[in-house]
């Protein structure tokens, strides 16, 4: 028996995959090794039903993909909720914008949820929010401590697959039990280097209700991006977009070039901050923590 489903978590091989309300253990055939291609967490998948009373089965196909996002490795996602504590950890700006970058670049819609409102006096918060809500990006801030703001982010998530997506120690499986009723394992802040312990190790679909779907993924403090080129790196800062084209040169760079649309904007429409984290990837300077 053949059937359609979802990989809701892939560990070493071994495939979950939910397909009509039950939740297959599989494995993969090798054509997909042979191809260089993976199965990945958020998968529309065919499986061959090997074992219905072990619950058994072997993927055999992998549909279409609408998107694909590399770190955390997950396919088929309508938004990125993109997490940073407001403080302990402290937030890493740079590491917050190569996120929304790749989000922009795979076309997934991001939202910053600043979590552990209740750790601070709430002007951190505050600027952050202007400065992203002003580039047109939703900006949820929260305590899953106090509770505050679950409900906003509740309405967000209702109805998509949305992936969670930041550093370690900002509370992302918190914020999962906040939002579901399943308790996952979250770890306890070190002191020294302020990252959790033993938190979340591989990514995984949880459904929070009917067509509602959360990912938690393991934590990094680094990011790296693929090469891109000037124009579409540019286009993924969204405050460049309405000056885009508006150059002296048809292959302006935004850097040295004369008369050029997204440079004076520098200070009134684009922030100094952004443009110069903009000319430090493109220039191939890092922004590792």
């Amino acid at each position: 028996m053949r059937a359609q489903g979802r990989i809701i978590k892939g560990v070493g091989g071994s495939y979950e995959v939910s397909a009509d309300g039950i939740v297959y253990t599989c494995s993969a055939k090798g054509i997909f090794r042979n191809r260089g291609e993976t199965p990945l967490v958020g998968d529309r998948v065919e499986v061959d039903i090997l074992d219905e009373r072990e619950y058994l089965g072997n993927i055999v196909r992998i549909l279409e993909r609408t998107n694909t996002l590399k770190r955390p490795r997950v396919a088929n996602v309508d938004q990125a909720l993109i997490v940073f504590a407001v403080t302990h950890p402290a937030i890493n700006i740079d590491l917050l914008d190569r996120f929304l970058i790749v989000a922009e670049n795979e076309g997934v819609d991001a939202v910053i949820v600043l979590n552990k409102a209740d750790m601070c006096d709430g002007t951190e918060p505050a600027h952050l929010r202007s400065i992203y809500e002003g580039i047109g990006y939703k900006v949820i801030v929260m305590s899953a401590y106090t509770q505050a703001g679950v409900e906003e982010l509740r309405e967000r998530i209702e109805g998509r697959v949305s992936v969670l997506a930041g550093p370690s120690g900002v509370g992302k499986s918190s914020i999962v039990n906040c939002i579901s009723d399943r308790e996952m394992e979250t770890g306890e802040l070190s002191r020294k280097i302020a990252r959790g312990k033993h938190t979340t190790r591989h990514a995984e679909l949880i459904q929070i209700a009917e067509n509602t779907f959360v990912v938690d993924s393991p934590g990094f403090t680094s990011l790296e991006i693929d090469a891109l080129e000037s124009d579409e790196l540019a286009y993924c800062f969204r405050e460049f977009r309405p000056f885009i084209g508006e150059c002296r040169f048809n292959n302006c760079k935004h850097q040295h070039e004369p008369d050029c649309a997204i440079k004076a904007q520098v200070g009134k429409a684009i922030t100094n901050d952004r443009y110069e984290r903009y000319k430090g990837l493109l220039g191939g300077v890092g922004y590792n923590s």
